[in-house]
């Protein structure tokens, strides 16, 4: 029977860089939940609080609170905005990334962009292929030390509906 390997070593670099990547992914679906809900902030907070932590700031109860409140305004908006407001909670929550040997680990990385990439794909209709394109985009922003930390993990789980899929197309480019 195999075993998972021990737990690993993830530097302060490491959650600063995978924080970094989730909240430029989540960045660019914030427009998204502003065009439906421009009065509320918490998504945007999320987003910015997590840009903090990845220039340095401290890891502790604003990250976390930022993203409880990302989450709760997507679960008070619908459709593509409540997917970019969990973009932005993904985004603040990434900074709390495991070093554990488990593929469910892998949505802390990749799941802001997979969220930002669905709630483009519902603005536009539920057209897949502009999901498809936000994962290339995504892509993009990932750095050798954000596919390093990738690559220590098991490959994205089974699973997880649409977000899922989009998650699972992100983990192989970026793993190729």
């Amino acid at each position: 029977m195999a075993t998972e390997a021990a737990e690993f070593v993830l530097s302060m670099e490491d959650l600063r860089e995978v924080t970094a990547f989730a909240e430029a992914c989540a960045q660019e679906a914030l427009e998204i939940f502003e065009a439906e809900r421009p009065d509320d902030t918490r998504p945007r907070d999320a987003v910015n609080t997590a840009r903090e932590f990845a220039s340095g700031g401290k890891r502790g109860k604003p990250l976390r609170d930022a993203a409880w409140a990302a989450l709760k305004a997507a679960k008070e908006a619908d459709g593509a905005a409540a997917e970019a407001a969990r973009a932005a909670m993904a985004a603040a929550g990434a900074a709390y990334l495991h070093p554990l040997p488990n593929a469910t680990q892998v949505k802390h990385i990749l799941g802001s962009a997979a969220h930002a990439a669905r709630a483009a794909e519902l603005a536009a209709g539920d057209d897949r292929a502009v999901g498809d394109e936000w994962v290339t985009k995504a892509a993009h922003h990932a750095t050798p030390v954000l596919v390093d930390v990738l690559k220590r993990y098991p490959v994205a789980p089974t699973g997880g509906g649409r977000i899922g899929e989009l998650t699972r197309l992100l983990d192989a480019a970026l793993r190729r």
